[in-house]
């Protein structure tokens, strides 16, 4: 009965946005695509619109997606996170050791023949998602104090390993196997650029608004009338930048259908294979659903924006490389809504409880 009641809780507290969510995201990729093809040098005007490399257009969206989530942390929890080595470990481990290595061997085992886009899914593979995890966590309803910690440790290591492991999985390895080698063009300064944009802005936005909200109008103000206010707004900024992506490359996507496909395919399996290898590795170290459900997001998202910049920076813009990344949010978007679905129905092999825990978090 309580997880019954807990069940109905969840569903009765989501908004018309969040219900009909895969409809809109659906419509902005549609509308992206078609942007992208019918409006001529739409593509290239938004490409101009960038400071240091990093489109200011995608940015905005990114930050507006971003920020309401993490406004909604509670960052005194924190120490709770920190201290579970399991949950600590297990990320890192999958998304350091286990994704990597998974994405370079799909990427051999079902693109031989095309090594462009097989040294784009490579590349796709070494950069850990910052950005549009926090919010496929937040939607299935996973432990946002976990989110903010995985994804701050995934862009600390993400400074310091992209770049050797892009030397490993492209040119020290393949050269051991006999297979062709390749390099990349990536500076400690530009992953950092992305990290302290794309994570660092809206991180210190969430964190200076909860300080100061609570401390100026209380908890209660905070969490019953400001967060209701400002949480929309992380969706406007997800179907934003999804429209956006899509619009930038829409005319390869299109005209390229059977280049997209086979791309698609080892990117379906590794997501999959993240996720559910995640979803499992909590379940069996007996994390809870919060911290399992962001166990495995944090571990099949990808920052893709940090993937294309590398890939457009190193072979063109033009390249079967960056076409690769491009094709990365194409796939992810739609498998990870759904994922958030089939996360959201595993809760019931969780206790009552924990039912009744996910259906609170979802109304603050």
């Amino acid at each position: 009965m309580e997880t019954t009641t807990a069940e109905r809780g969840v569903v009765g507290k989501l908004s018309t946005l969040d219900r009909f969510l895969p409809v809109w995201i659906g419509v902005a990729m549609v509308a992206g695509l078609l942007l992208g093809r019918s409006v001529s040098g739409l593509n290239t005007a938004l490409e101009k619109v960038q400071i240091d490399g990093i489109s200011l257009p995608i940015a905005i969206g990114l930050l507006i997606m971003m920020y309401p989530v993490l406004a909604k942390v509670r960052y005194d929890r924190l120490d709770t996170v920190t201290g579970d080595r399991k949950l600590l470990v297990s990320s890192l481990l999958l998304n350091w050791v286990f994704g990597p290595a998974l994405m370079f061997a799909l990427a051999w085992l079902m693109l031989p023949d095309l090594p462009e886009y097989r040294t784009g899914l490579i590349i796709v593979g070494l950069a850990r998602c910052i950005a549009m995890v926090i919010i496929w966590n937040d939607l299935a309803c996973g432990d946002r104090e976990a989110a903010a910690v995985l994804v701050a440790l995934n862009s600390v290591f993400q400074v310091i390993m992209f770049a050797v492991l892009g030397w490993f999985y492209l040119s020290v390895l393949p050269g051991w196997l006999g297979l062709e080698q390749t390099t990349i063009d990536a500076s400690p300064w530009q992953i950092a650029k992305s990290v302290l944009i794309f994570l660092g802005i809206p991180l210190l936005a969430g964190y200076l608004s909860r300080r100061i909200g609570e401390r100026t109008r209380g908890r209660d103000w905070y969490e019953s009338a400001f967060l209701p206010r400002i949480g929309p707004w992380a969706l406007y900024g997800l179907l934003f930048t999804i429209v956006l992506l899509f619009a930038l490359q829409g005319d390869q996507i299109t005209s390229r259908p059977w280049d997209v496909a086979r791309i698609a395919l080892p990117l379906l399996v590794y997501f999959a294979v993240m996720w559910g290898g995640g979803y499992a590795l909590g379940a069996v170290l007996g994390l809870g659903y919060e911290r399992t459900t962001t166990l495995a997001f944090t571990a099949a998202g990808n920052n893709f924006e940090l993937a294309i910049a590398v890939a457009i920076a190193t072979y063109g813009a033009t390249s079967g490389q960056a076409l690769a990344g491009v094709v990365g949010p194409l796939i992810e978007v739609p498998v990870l809504v759904a994922l958030v679905y089939v996360s959201l129905a595993l809760r019931k092999r969780f206790s009552p409880i924990i039912g009744t825990a996910v259906a609170e978090r979802s109304g603050s």
